[in-house]
């Protein structure tokens, strides 16, 4: 072992690579498998959501989008209600087992091919509600067991156990959907999150026997359930101007996903019309989006972090959008839009993503959970249904694809401001100012 400066005891290699100070190497390493087993899982459900999504006519994917919001108004308050009541250790594994009884109803129903044309679609309702939980619920509890400091040091290195379990799952299915089937990837894909369910149990006992950091505040220790109202999260929110600014932050980061995502949607439908073909070129896409996160996230994401500042980090993908939207705009077509947003989407789990969840660990216990949950899920959907009927209003006018892309600039650039604010409001409410 060897002392760092501040006296506190680095790990050999994790230390050398990644700063892990103390005992924080245990948490590093069961917080990195519980993200690849949930990412895993997830991205063998993924490409066949993308497929769905497409398989009707992709001018009406917005009223997809609304059902899905519709879906967070009833799924938001009902999570609430259960942390509210459930201690978190029991409750976050309470919500995966929830999602995996799911999977093996979907798995029932493809294998007998009930129904095919209205399981897809309600399929990609499920999956659009059923990604943004777990992953939020994910960052809520190492948003409640790391500190701020930890998380600009470590939430890279975490990041990339979720991006190599989704490299190998896009792998997976890019290389056996045509071997093994659609409803056995489903099987397989519940196998996974019983998997990520005994590392989220795991974790937080590790985080019950270690001790707190040298030097400053611990990670969150308390066990029991946090109280208050199924609807709390909503009014955190309304109430703080921080949490307020997070919210319209993701609502704007959901607005360039979304037009990006619905150009690209037409555009391959019109390029690509073979169903397999399409379900495959979208692994693809993950495939790439993994590789070039993943090399990033494992040992560069922190000193990233530590030279641009937390604002920096939260910047790039706005800025980035800025400079795409404008590219698309100029130079329309597939290959423009498939390598803006194989290149947005890396940026964003490589440095962007980290950087946000370091936002909610200085916000108290109920927040980290209830208000994440409402920004990351109800926020983010409603953002989704927003820009998903401007985008078919817009093109119901006649807009072409060079213009829809023009019309997401102005609000990446909005985004990009907020951004710097955020980073220096965190500064200070970790500092223990207002």
């Amino acid at each position: 072992m060897e002392a760092s400066t501040s006296g506190e005891r680095r790990v050999p290699v994790l230390g050398r690579l990644l700063d892990v100070r103390g005992d924080e190497a245990g948490g590093l390493l069961r917080a990195f498998a519980y993200f690849f087993t949930l990412l895993y899982g997830y991205y063998l459900l993924r490409p066949l959501r993308e497929e769905m999504g497409i398989r009707g006519d992709p001018s009406k994917l917005h009223w997809v989008f609304t059902a899905t919001f519709v879906a967070m108004l009833a799924a938001v308050p009902l999570y609430s209600a259960l942390v509210a009541r459930v201690p978190r250790r029991r409750a976050v594994p309470w919500v995966y087992r929830f999602f995996v009884l799911h999977l093996l109803v979907f798995w029932a129903l493809v294998r007998a091919d009930v129904a095919p044309a209205w399981v897809a679609r309600v399929f990609f309702v499920w999956v659009s509600v059923y990604n943004l939980f777990v992953v939020s619920v994910f960052w809520s509890l190492l948003a409640d067991l790391f500190t701020s400091a930890q998380g600009k040091r470590l939430f890279g290195f975490v990041a990339a156990g979720g991006t190599a379990g989704a490299l190998l799952g896009s792998a997976t299915v890019a290389w056996l959907a045509g071997r093994v089937g659609v409803a056995n990837l489903v099987l397989l894909s519940a196998a996974f999150l019983e998997l990520a369910a005994r590392c989220a149990a795991g974790l937080a006992r590790w985080a019950q026997r270690s001790a707190p950091p040298a030097g400053g505040a611990g990670p969150r220790r308390e066990e029991g359930a946090l109280g208050g109202s199924a609807w709390a999260g909503f009014s955190a929110t309304v109430r703080s101007r921080y949490l307020l600014g997070v919210a319209v932050q993701i609502l704007l980061f959901s607005h360039g996903s979304t037009f990006l995502y619905l150009n690209l949607a037409r555009t391959v439908a019109a390029a690509f019309p073979d169903p397999v073909t399409r379900a495959a070129l979208f692994a693809k896409v993950d495939l790439a989006v993994n590789l070039l996160a993943l090399g990033t996230q494992s040992f560069a994401t922190g000193r990233i972090v530590a030279a641009v500042g937390l604002g920096g980090a939260l910047a790039s993908v706005p800025a980035l959008t800025v400079a795409g939207f404008g590219v698309a705009a100029a130079v329309p077509g597939f290959w423009t839009l498939g390598i803006f947003q194989t290149v947005r989407r890396a940026l964003h789990f490589a440095v962007d993503r980290p950087a946000r969840e370091v936002l909610f660990t200085v916000v108290p216990p109920e927040d980290k959970y209830k208000a994440k949950s409402f920004v990351d899920t109800f926020v983010y959907r409603g953002g989704d249904t927003l820009a998903s009927w401007m985008h078919a209003g817009l093109a119901g006018l006649g807009l072409a694809l060079p213009a829809l892309s023009a019309v997401g600039a102005p609000f990446a650039l909005a985004s990009l401001g907020l951004a710097l604010w955020l980073a220096r409001r965190e500064r200070r409410l970790e500092e223990g100012g207002p």
